[in-house]
């Protein structure tokens, strides 16, 4: 299936990027064989506070590549989210950057 979409691009656009104190932290979410399309998407939205078409997109970057950072910003803010999401079943994890 051909949607058009280019994922590299999509995944520059979706991705927010937020320094603080020279460590930067990623949402990621990983690809299972369990998760329908529809309640990731939901999830996306629930717990990241996504739009629906940005949900959408995220699901098939996750679906595709494998995995997709869903959300980046302070491990604080995150931590809630990752837990929100394993909590319903999705492979959740957050991932840092030291950078200096």
């Amino acid at each position: 299936m051909d949607t058009g979409i280019k994922y590299e691009e999509l995944e520059d656009i979706l991705t927010e990027e937020e320094v603080t104190d020279g460590v930067q932290s990623f949402l990621v979410v990983y690809n299972d064989d369990f998760n329908t399309f529809d309640w990731v998407i939901q999830c996306f939205m629930e717990v990241c506070n996504h739009t629906q078409e940005q949900s959408e997109q995220l699901s098939l970057l996750v679906h595709f590549k494998g995995k997709a950072t869903v959300k980046t910003g302070p491990m604080e803010v995150l931590k809630p989210m990752k837990d929100a999401l394993v909590e319903r079943g999705l492979s959740a994890v957050i991932e840092s950057l030291i950078e200096g």
